[in-house]
């Protein structure tokens, strides 16, 4: 019933744009973190006492201001300009009054309406500058009430036939997900516009271009009826499997509204298991241009009719009697979010805002019914060999693929990504909007966690179904229980409050190292050091019999946190030298540098810790362990070279080079190589001898090709064999040719590690210097 007298509808319609000239100054104002004032000269001091500030040279009256927006309407603000992206164009400048009730003085300022096409949107917003819980207890009670009313004003205003809903927007609010206040605004059927889903409208907005107002609607109006009348097309009727699937034809438009995208984010997590990645926008925008050139795509678009509120109907009219086949008339619901595309998003969406979106047709093959996990399949089945889906979506999607697997190994990869999972997604965690998960982008990747996880020994290493050897001695998984669904619930929490008590502990006792971003603790090299220090300390505290198996988390990390102390400590009183050299570590290998300088800062105030890992890591460090090692080495090459040509000559003469012509040949074009590069860099030098350029693999060729072989009328009784010189045991079997020359090799790997002077992470240890020196004494006695 009308309420409203003409003059509150003239007030109201007074505050609701339609002239766009209008409307994108007002985007350009809202956009601005500034609000601008023009006063007159004589006035300007009261206002700069007030905290604003001249922002351009007086004018002839006036002078222009400006003044940084309150965090409160810089919010609303945000939000104005997010529906405006949307691509809304009848909007409010300001706030209104939106009269509930003939009663005087049940209004309700609205901070925005936008107006669609065929729907109305009324927007609240609250916001806070620090995380918080969020309590709506009057405003959520009164929001039933309130919208009847408001939705009678604007049918009487605009008309009934929009789609009216009510939004309520925040920032930096956290809701349990079982509070009394979130089911009553649910009820209302009313759209919580949080932090998760104002960032993936964002992320619409940027990625969908023109498109975007569509996942928009049926992220908001998913199985809401557009209208009653249903979208009728002929079809074929057949079955896949146990699936029944239709091959139908349909208007690209009406597959816009009533398609959706299951996108991997958080925005959409009421329906996971997800899948989806976001639109490439330079692929979406050649699609598009692509389709307004007369192109076409003759492969089907794949999607799901999955909604047990609107339901499609099949009408059969014929069958042929040597077909499984049907042809009839297929109807489905025009409602908003009920065809979940599964493959062509880029395809559906291209069409958008083409001429040709409601006079060409696509062809579709659309299942009934699939659960998540099945479309999930087909995702995975169509794109698993295509670069478009993002590492992360694909070990976020683990969790989902693998988490009731019958194989092992899958199982620890489905438990690893659902312990990162929880890690970002809990709002008990100091990871929380952190980590990118899917397509929810954030300072830390989601692969740094995963891989220290698998590092830390916090979960079990598996091969197949086979746990790996000595993986589970440390780990909070019990090997034992039967039931392994239990289990995997069961170490997913151990795990995940171990990991979060050690964060929060940083939180709470170092918060400037823990805000600073890209430094010690929130960087992704700082997250594989950081988990697999805990992942070490809680070994060693087992090894030390100081924790065992039947510790609760909270006892476990009672007994870490004294030595994660004695790291933030350090890290605290850091030297800017180390700090410095730490922080230009990158690429391949700076997280396990900076793992083992996490390691060392505890020894140095804990010295009964010392894992076997970084005692060897600090002998490679050890410059004078290097020296020695390459010392030996040189001179075991000095040797080889110079017994192995001596043999060559003494058995083969003259012909001893084309003895080992294609060994000859590699070493010529080595020479000719480094003669070539020498030359470009402008380095003096005389031409490499070919002879120059053996390397060990080519002495390892010469010695097994000539093993035994002796000089004819053999004149010298000293000559020996190459069997004779370079047969060495090595501890590991001494009766086949290959198991004596098996040092050949090693040596080899050892040479690669002292050869490379620049290569810190990869030198030698003390017993790799300890087998160069045994091959050294055994060729120099």
């Amino acid at each position: 019933m009308a309420f409203l007298d003409q003059t509150q509808i003239e007030t109201i319609k007074e505050k609701i744009v339609e002239d766009l000239s209008i409307l994108g100054k007002t985007y350009k104002s809202k956009k601005s973190n500034y609000q601008l004032i023009s006063v007159d000269h004589s006035l300007i001091e009261n206002y700069k006492n007030e905290g604003w500030e001249e922002y351009s040279k007086p004018l002839k009256t006036k002078t222009l201001l400006r003044k940084e927006k309150d965090y409160s309407k810089k919010f609303k603000d945000t939000i104005w300009c997010q529906f405006y992206e949307l691509g809304f164009r009848i909007m409010n400048s300001e706030h209104l009054n939106l009269p509930f009730s003939k009663t005087e003085g049940d209004v309700k300022e609205i901070e925005i309406i936008a107006i669609g096409e065929d729907t109305i949107f009324i927007v609240e917003c609250r916001s806070a500058e620090t995380l918080k819980k969020g309590s709506f207890k009057q405003e959520f009670d009164l929001l039933k009430l309130r919208l009847d009313g408001f939705k009678k004003a604007l049918f009487q205003i605009y008309g009934n036939q929009y789609k009216i809903k009510y939004v309520f927007a925040t920032k930096n609010f956290r809701f349990e997900k079982e509070s009394h206040d979130l089911e009553k605004f649910y009820s209302s059927n009313s759209f919580l516009l949080d932090d998760n889903a104002y960032t993936y409208i964002n992320n619409l907005i940027k990625h969908y271009k023109k498109a975007c107002l569509y996942q928009f609607l049926g992220m908001v109006f998913k199985n809401e009826k557009i209208n009653n009348e249903k979208i009728e097309i002929p079809a074929v009727k057949g079955m896949m499997g146990k699936k029944t699937y239709y091959m139908f034809s349909i208007e690209p438009h009406l597959l816009l509204k009533t398609g959706y995208v299951l996108h991997r984010t958080r925005a959409n997590i009421s329906e996971f298991p997800t899948y989806q990645r976001l639109l490439i926008p330079k692929r979406l925008s050649g699609i598009s241009k692509f389709i307004e050139d007369d192109g076409y795509f003759p492969n089907s678009v794949i999607v799901n009719f999955n909604s047990s509120r609107n339901q499609i109907q099949f009408e059969a009219s014929s069958k042929l009697n040597n077909s499984n086949s049907c042809f009839g008339t297929l109807k489905i619901p025009n409602a908003y979010g009920i065809a979940y595309i599964i493959d062509g998003q880029h395809r559906v969406y291209g069409y958008a805002g083409t001429k040709y979106s409601k006079n060409n047709t696509i062809p579709v093959v659309a299942f009934e019914g699939l659960e998540s996990v099945e479309q999930l399949k087909i995702f995975m089945d169509i794109n698993q060999n295509q670069k478009a889906v993002s590492p992360s979506l694909k070990l976020d999607l683990e969790v989902d693929l693998n988490w009731d697997s019958k194989i092992l190994e899958y199982r620890m990869r489905a438990l690893n990504s659902s312990i990162v999972r929880e890690l970002a997604n809990s709002i008990k965690s100091p990871l929380y909007n952190k980590i990118s998960v899917a397509e929810d982008k954030f300072l830390l990747e989601f692969k740094p966690f995963t891989t220290a996880i698998a590092h830390s020994g916090l979960i079990p290493k598996a091969k197949g179904n086979k746990i790996k050897e000595n993986s589970d001695l440390y780990c909070l998984y019990n090997i034992s229980n039967q039931d392994p669904q239990e289990e995997m619930e069961i170490s997913k929490k151990a795990v995940f409050e171990l990991i979060t008590a050690c964060y929060d502990f940083v939180e709470s006792n170092y918060l400037e190292i823990f805000n600073r971003e890209k430094y010690f603790i929130i960087s992704n090299r700082g997250t594989y050091a950081f988990i697999c220090l805990i992942g070490s300390i809680n070994s060693f505290l087992v090894d030390n019999k100081d924790i065992n198996k039947n510790f609760t988390s909270k006892q476990r990390f009672d007994k870490i946190s004294k030595y994660l102390k004695y790291l933030m400590d350090s890290l605290v009183n850091i030297n800017n030298d180390d700090e410095t050299n730490l922080l230009k570590e990158l690429g391949s290998g700076a997280d396990k540098k900076w793992f083992r300088y996490f390691q060392s800062l505890v020894n140095k105030i804990a010295p009964e810790y010392n894992p076997e890992e970084l005692i060897e890591w600090n002998e490679r460090q050890n410059d004078e362990l290097q020296s020695k090692g390459r010392v030996y080495g040189v001179e075991i090459e000095k040797f080889m070279k110079k017994s192995i040509l001596i043999k060559l000559e003494e058995i083969f003469h003259n012909k001893w080079e084309l003895e080992i012509g294609s060994i000859k040949r590699e070493c010529v074009d080595r020479a000719l190589q480094e003669d070539e590069k020498n030359h470009k860099e402008g380095i003096i030098k005389e031409s490499c001898d070919w002879k120059d350029m053996f390397n060990i693999n080519d002495y390892k060729a010469i010695i097994e090709k000539h093993w035994s072989k002796k000089p004819d009328n053999n004149i010298n009784p000293n000559f020996k064999t190459f069997e004779n010189e370079f047969s060495i045991d090595t501890g590991n079997g001494f009766n086949s040719k290959a198991e004596k020359i098996k040092w050949i090799s090693i040596f080899n790997s050892h040479r690669n590690l002292w050869a490379h002077e620049g290569t810190k992470g990869k030198r030698l240890n003390r017993t790799e210097v300890e087998f160069i020196e045994k091959i050294y004494n055994h060729f120099y006695k």
